[in-house]
């Protein structure tokens, strides 16, 4: 996981990179299991439907075809990275994504 110092004053950040990482199938279990639990409290917060994911999607007004549309720049992405010799980490890509879709 990245520096702490990241999400200072930023609660949703971790949230929509998790979102990214379960877009991409590579929530670890833990997570899911613990965001599982946080899914009434985000709910009430953010709205939504009854999901953690489904809070954070109602949070900053994301389609409903989101996760469909993150996985697909994330193969494209990944092959890009294997064109030039590099491999692209699920949190790195998660991170960019937010950076670069999401205003903080």
């Amino acid at each position: 996981m990245s520096d702490s110092r990241r999400y200072e004053g930023k609660p949703l950040l971790r949230l929509l990179e998790l979102y990214v990482l379960r877009a991409i199938d590579e929530l670890p279990q833990v997570d899911q299991q613990n965001l599982d639990k946080m899914a009434p409290k985000l709910q009430a917060i953010y709205g939504g439907g009854g999901t953690w994911h489904e809070a954070v999607a109602a949070a900053v007004h994301m389609p409903l075809d989101m996760p469909s549309k993150i996985r697909g720049i994330w193969v494209r992405n990944c092959e890009i990275a294997r064109t030039n010799g590099v491999t692209l980490g699920a949190q790195t890509f998660a991170e960019m994504f937010v950076d670069e879709n999401f205003a903080a």
